[in-house]
């Protein structure tokens, strides 16, 4: 039991340090396009971080269920690349359908794939509201 939550802890904080490790780097993209996005036409602009934003967000979330899967794999715990991706992305978005199930003595991982999913889910919902809320700011002239 101990070993699964060491093991799940591990894995939630190495994705949310891959999340805001990448977040640096978009902020960094944002930055160099702050000319460019405050002039007008703000609309189609707004659109353009918005689009850049929630490319981000996939990734991150891609990357993160990558990594759940590539430790299941390692664990041995699933026999195919395919079937650690599924449990991990179903897992991730607490779909649950409950067709592809860790062993017993894994079970415990499935429940903190799911507390990380929804930690990154969170995490990258408030990553891109402050992203279109600084945009509209900076369009608006209220920052710079």
């Amino acid at each position: 039991m101990l070993t699964q939550l060491a093991l799940g802890s591990v894995l939630t904080l190495a994705t949310i340090i891959i999340a805001t490790l990448s977040w640096w780097a978009l902020e960094a993209v944002l930055i160099r396009m702050h000319g460019w996005s405050i002039r007008p036409p703000h609309g189609p602009r707004l659109m353009f971080v918005l689009a850049l934003s929630l490319v981000w967000t996939l990734m991150m979330m891609t990357v993160a269920v990558w990594v759940w899967a590539i430790a299941l794999l390692e664990l041995g715990i699933f026999a195919t690349l395919e079937a650690a991706v599924y449990f991990a992305l179903v897992a991730f978005t607490t779909l649950g359908f409950g067709d592809v199930l860790l062993p017993q003595e894994w079970r415990l991982l499935g429940g903190m794939a799911a507390a990380n999913g929804l930690l990154m889910f969170g995490l990258l919902t408030a990553i891109l509201v402050e992203i279109l809320r600084d945009t509209r700011l900076r369009q608006r002239g209220g920052r710079h």
